[in-house]
């Protein structure tokens, strides 16, 4: 009897390469399709002034300022007034500057209930044209 003699090293192991192609396609299409999701912006349609006509500029407003400083003193654009006074001053302000605004600007020390009062009072005559400075 004769033995074949195998011979090692002869046959080389062959790698199937198509079931890791296809796993890594189907994984490729699916970060593809991921990444297509993630990134659709929606948008709102604006519709941009064109620029043919200029746009006018407005003159800012005038502003007044009336203080209340720690004291209890009453200025109206650094010039010392009385509440009377007051009132008149900011009403015939408000009707030489249409677009105009009265700001109070009130010392930190002062009672809160005083300086509500005074802004009350300027807001019967100016209305939503007076307001208190925060700062």
């Amino acid at each position: 009897m004769r033995f074949k003699r195998q011979r090692r090293g002869s046959d080389i192991p062959t790698v199937n390469l198509v079931p890791m192609l296809d796993v890594l396609m189907v994984v490729l299409t699916f970060f593809i399709i991921v990444s297509m999701t993630l990134t659709l912006q929606q948008g709102v349609e604006v519709q941009l002034p064109s620029q043919d006509t200029p746009t006018p500029v407005e003159p800012e407003p005038k502003i007044a300022i009336v203080e209340l400083n720690p004291e209890g003193e009453i200025l109206f654009d650094d010039q010392p007034t009385e509440k009377t006074a007051l009132t008149a001053a900011v009403k015939a302000f408000l009707e030489e500057n249409p677009k105009g605004i009265v700001v109070l600007q009130a010392a930190e020390k002062l009672p809160y209930e005083q300086v509500v009062t005074l802004l009350g009072e300027m807001k019967a005559v100016g209305g939503e044209r007076v307001s208190l400075a925060i700062e």
